[in-house]
């Protein structure tokens, strides 16, 4: 005797890349606030502050696009 309690229907992966993009949009955010702090902290070390944020963001951002793309990939 074998009952459904509950069906799942649609993409699954849409809701896996929803809760996925929450890490990247995260760790965007400190990236940003923290590199905010250490400019106010020592303005000049500016150069050096700004290419480790954008370096930082560019693999935050890449992480997200994988996630983008894997239920794409994986999908059924």
């Amino acid at each position: 005797m074998s009952q459904t309690l509950a069906a799942v229907s649609g993409s699954v992966g849409s809701i896996g890349y929803g809760l996925a993009a929450i890490g990247p949009g995260v760790g965007i955010g400190i990236i940003f606030g923290n590199g905010t702090q250490a400019l106010a902290r020592q303005p000049e070390a500016a150069g050096l502050i700004r290419a480790n944020q954008i370096l930082g963001f560019a693999f935050c951002e890449a992480l997200a696009l994988i996630g983008l793309v894997m239920p794409f990939v994986y999908g059924t």
